[in-house]
Order: structure tokens, then C-alpha cells, then sequence
């Protein structure tokens, strides 16, 4: 039972994080190799603040994500005018100087030897709710102006253009919303569990949740949730494939990219109209 519960909340803090991959790669577009670094800032800024300040937790979230917020628009501001496979470089490139910073402040940060002593706060139903409300924003965003205009913007950015829409403004709206997504899933990785270090927010994480949103649909919200899950369970649940899980990981994207390019979801979104057309389906052909 411990260990599902630690599961579960490892797959609730990673569905945060997908969200915000959702928005920026799903609905705009953008690839981002470095979004784990604003897990990083959320992750070292909410633990100091309240370490060493003696902040109310709450607070020092808000803080910290309003300061990930901050830095992403100054990085966001020239990164959005780029080419989509120049964006993914920039933001890779800024990642690993985040990685360099923490170690560089080490009388701060602690270096190497991470960040100890944040107090545990947040368990398992913290980051049940936490999730579910991340997922409600992210659909909510989906279904507003902005979230059409980022689809727009994505299947054609110049014809976006022509019709009146403001891309650039556009992307940097998603572009913060990740950041500000990915800087709370750090706050909760911190208060969970009680420890924050250099090596648990490389590119390698950012990489991974760009495989999960993939994985189950780029086009879907529901397929990137259920990619998130799946492949956050399975390597934690199972601890032999843990040595292995880019090995893994590589082999479900190839069979994915081969035999459903658009992801396990396709563009199928999981709402009360898809469910009862399901099982209509369902029941005529039990009928047949």
C-alpha cells in the first residue's frame, strides 16, 4: 500500500508537469528541452523561501511560481520568435545553465549535495487535488479563445497570422503557462520528498514528459494524462524496468510512430458527448 501510494503521488506531481508540456507542445506546437529547469526553480525558490525565510508554504509557492513566471517571459520573450526546432536548442542550452547556477550558489542551494531539510508538507491527496486542478485549467484553457488560437496557431501559423491573430503573443501565453505549470510540480516535488537536487531536473526529465504527451496523443488532453500515468506507473511500479526505461520508452514511441503517428489517443478527448457515443457504439454492435 506505501508503495502505490508513493506511485500515485509521483504520477499526480509528473500529470502537472504533462500539462504544462500539453499546452506548449500540444496546442502551440513548441518542443521545449528545458522546461524540467522551471521544475528546478520552483523546486529550490519554494524550499529557500520558506527555509531560510520562514515563509508559509502557500506563499512560497505562489512566489516561486510567480518568479519561474518571471523568468520564463524574459527567456520567452525572444525564444517564441524562433523556429520550432531552434526553440527546443534554446531552451535545452538554458536548462543546463539553470544546472550550472545551482551549483555555482552553492552557500544557497547546497551545490552538489542538494537542497536537505525541506519540510515534508505536502502527501498524497495534496497532489491528487493538485493534479485535478491542473488538468481543469489545462482543459479549460484548451476550450477558450487562446487555447483556439494556439491549435490555430499550430496547424498554420502564417495563415494564423493572416486571420488576425497575434502568434507571437499567443505562444508566450502558453509558453508561461508551462512555465508556471512545471514551477508547481517542483514546489510539490520539494515538500514531498524533503529533498532537492542538482540531477533530478536535467533534460532527460524535460524528455521525458515530451515522450508521455506523445505517447498518448499529442491532439489529446485525456492521451497525454493516460501517457503521463502509464509511463510514470509502469517504470515506478516496476522496479526492473527502472535500469531500462529509455530502452523502453524508445521501443513504445517507435511502435507508436508506426502503427498510430497521432498517438494512442489520436485527438480523442474524454467528455459526456465522446463517452455516450462510445457506448452507442458499444451497444449496437453487442446488438449485431
Amino acid at each position: 500500500m506505501r508503495l502505490f501510494l508513493y506511485v500515485l503521488t509521483q504520477v499526480c506531481i509528473t500529470l502537472v508537469s504533462v500539462c504544462g508540456i500539453y499546452i506548449l507542445t500540444g496546442l502551440t506546437g513548441m518542443f521545449s528541452l528545458g522546461s524540467a529547469a522551471f521544475m528546478a526553480i520552483g523546486a529550490y525558490i519554494s524550499g529557500l523561501l520558506v527555509l531560510k525565510l520562514g515563509l508559509n508554504m502557500y506563499l512560497a509557492f505562489l512566489l516561486a511560481i510567480t518568479c519561474a513566471v518571471g523568468i520564463g517571459y524574459v527567456i520567452g520573450f525572444p525564444v517564441v520568435r524562433l523556429r520550432r526546432d531552434y526553440i527546443s536548442l534554446v531552451t535545452l542550452g538554458f536548462g543546463e545553465s539553470i544546472a550550472q547556477l545551482i551549483l555555482k550558489l552553492s552557500q544557497f542551494t547546497g551545490g552538489a549535495s542538494g537542497l536537505i531539510g525541506v519540510p515534508r508538507r505536502v502527501n498524497v491527496w495534496f497532489t491528487v487535488v493538485a493534479a485535478i486542478i491542473a488538468i481543469a485549467l489545462t482543459a479549460m484553457f484548451k476550450n477558450s479563445k487562446y487555447g483556439r488560437q494556439c491549435i490555430a496557431v499550430k496547424s498554420d501559423e502564417l495563415a494564423a497570422k493572416a486571420m488576425g491573430i497575434n502568434a507571437g503573443k499567443v505562444k508566450m501565453i502558453a509558453f508561461l503557462l508551462s512555465c508556471g505549470m512545471t514551477a508547481f510540480a517542483g514546489c510539490l516535488y520539494a515538500f514531498y520528498v524533503g529533498y532537492v537536487g542538482p540531477t533530478d531536473f536535467g533534460w532527460k526529465k524535460s524528455a521525458d514528459w515530451v515522450i508521455m504527451v506523445f505517447f498518448g496523443g499529442v491532439n489529446s488532453l485525456t492521451g497525454s494524462i493516460f501517457g503521463g500515468a502509464f509511463l510514470t506507473f509502469l517504470p515506478q511500479y516496476m522496479q526492473s524496468l527502472n535500469k531500462y526505461r529509455y530502452i523502453v520508452y524508445a521501443i513504445l514511441v517507435l511502435i507508436i510512430l508506426n502503427f498510430k503517428p497521432n498517438g494512442i489517443f489520436g485527438t480523442w478527448e474524454l467528455t459526456p458527448r465522446n463517452m455516450k457515443r462510445a457506448l452507442d457504439r458499444f451497444a449496437k454492435r453487442k446488438e449485431k
